[in-house]
C-alpha cells in the first residue's frame, strides 16, 4: 500500500506493446500500484483518462495519432489535478521543457525505467515533481540560451527539409533577406557553424522533429 494505505491507479500510454507489457509487469509486483488502463496514441490517452480517472499516467511523446504533448495539453485542461509522467526516449531540453510547462510532473527516459519507474510514481502521486539529474543538467546548460522565435522555428523547419532560402521565402511569404536575417539569428542563437550544423543541434535539442 501506499503511505495513505491506497493503491496508485495508473494509466500506461505507449505505442510499443513491449514497452507497456515491461511496465505492467514492474507494476504488477507492486502492492500500493494498479494498472487500470492502457492507450496506444494521445487520443486513447484522453478516452481513458476520462473513463478511469488514474492517479498517474505514464505518457509517451512520440506517438501515432495524437503525441504525448497535445495529449497533455488536453487532459490537463479537463482535469487540472492530473498527474502525469513523461516517459520518453528524447534528452532534448526543449522537448522536456515543453512537456514540463503542459503540466508533466516528472520526465523519466525509458532506458531509466528499470531503476526509477516505480520511485518515480510514487513521488508523483504523493505530489512531488522529479526530473532526474541528466534531464535536470540539459535545461540547465541551457537555461540562459535566447530562445527561437516561433518564425525562427519555422525556417529551421523548412532548413532541415533541405529548402533553399528564395523556396523558404515562398513557402512563409516573407522576402528573401528576411530569411538570411531569420538564419543568421539560428546560428547565433544556437552557436551552430552553418545551416546543417543548427538542423543538427535542433533536431538533438528536440526544437524541430523530421
Amino acid at each position: 500500500m501506499s503511505a495513505d494505505g491506497s493503491v496508485i491507479r495508473i494509466l500506461a500510454v505507449d505505442d510499443h506493446f513491449l514497452v507497456r507489457e515491461g511496465i505492467a509487469t514492474f507494476i504488477a509486483a507492486q502492492s500500493d500500484m494498479r494498472l487500470i488502463a492502457e492507450a496506444t496514441n494521445g487520443r486513447e490517452a484522453i478516452q481513458q483518462f476520462r473513463e478511469h480517472h488514474p492517479d498517474v499516467t505514464l505518457m509517451d511523446l512520440q506517438m501515432p495519432e495524437m503525441n504525448g504533448l497535445d495529449a497533455i495539453i488536453a487532459i490537463r485542461n479537463e482535469f487540472r489535478d492530473a498527474r502525469i509522467i513523461v516517459l520518453t526516449t528524447y534528452k532534448g531540453d526543449a522537448q522536456i521543457l515543453r512537456a514540463l510547462k503542459a503540466g508533466a510532473r516528472a520526465y523519466l527516459l525509458k532506458s531509466l525505467l528499470r531503476k526509477e519507474l516505480l520511485e518515480t510514481i510514487r513521488a508523483v502521486h504523493a505530489g512531488h515533481k522529479r526530473i532526474p539529474p541528466e534531464i535536470a543538467s540539459q535545461l540547465a546548460e541551457h537555461a540562459a540560451d535566447d530562445a527561437l522565435t516561433l518564425r525562427e522555428i519555422e525556417v529551421l523547419r523548412l532548413l532541415a527539409g533541405g529548402n533553399a532560402n528564395k523556396l523558404i521565402a515562398d513557402k512563409l511569404s516573407i522576402a528573401e533577406e528576411t530569411v538570411k536575417f531569420h538564419v543568421r539569428n539560428i546560428l547565433s542563437k544556437l552557436g551552430a557553424s552553418d545551416r546543417t550544423h543548427a538542423v543538427a543541434i535542433a533536431l538533438k535539442r528536440g526544437i524541430i522533429e523530421l
